[in-house]
């Protein structure tokens, strides 16, 4: 697998791995306090077997004092730093809600938003933006209710897709996920 790089802009340090070079780009958000890997085959699946770009974001080094903006503004000023000027964004349980923050602040640069488990937040998903719901069909942390009243905000345009699992089916099922992911956003 690919190495994690750190970038540092005014001396944050943002991990991030950023992966493949095919024409369908996803920018992944990991979950907060879960370890850097937790997407890892996920994303490797995606990029080396499906021919997708993924761009892997962590969350900076003594996060405890970022507040939720400012995690916005890491995973956009690391997406910048890589290039990618128009992507799906995504990530599991809080790192899409920051994904889901990201696109509807720039929904110019999103292609869609991915979201592995939804947590119970208020952010609009903006308009004319598909929407791909991977949901574990055991989980309690963002439990099924959560997604289900996220698609109901965009009945026309959002998807719920179920994987066996718990809140970490990204880790226990991660081909299953990253085929999921795959199979949709290959029609894109």
């Amino acid at each position: 697998m690919t190495e994690t790089q750190i970038f540092e802009p005014e001396g944050r340090a943002i991990p991030f791995v950023d992966e493949g070079d095919g024409p369908v780009k996803l920018v992944l958000i990991q979950e907060y306090g879960l370890a850097a890997d937790v997407l890892g085959v996920v994303a490797h699946y995606l990029a080396e077997e499906a021919g997708f770009h993924v761009l892997r974001i962590g969350h900076r080094s003594g996060a405890a004092e970022a507040t939720f903006d400012d995690r916005v503004a890491d995973a956009l000023a690391v997406v910048d730093h890589v290039g990618i000027q128009d992507s799906w964004f995504g990530g599991h349980g809080f790192g899409g809600t920051v994904a889901r923050a990201l696109v509807s602040a720039h929904p110019d640069r999103a292609n869609g938003l991915l979201m592995l488990g939804v947590e119970d937040v208020d952010i609009p998903v903006a308009a004319a933006i598909p929407v791909l719901i991977v949901q574990g069909d055991d989980d309690t942390v963002t439990p099924a209710a959560n997604a289900e009243r996220l698609r109901s905000t965009a009945p026309d345009r959002a998807s719920i897709k179920p994987i066996p699992g718990d809140h970490l089916f990204p880790m226990h099922h991660p081909i299953e996920t990253a085929v999921v992911i795959e199979e949709y956003l290959d029609w894109d």
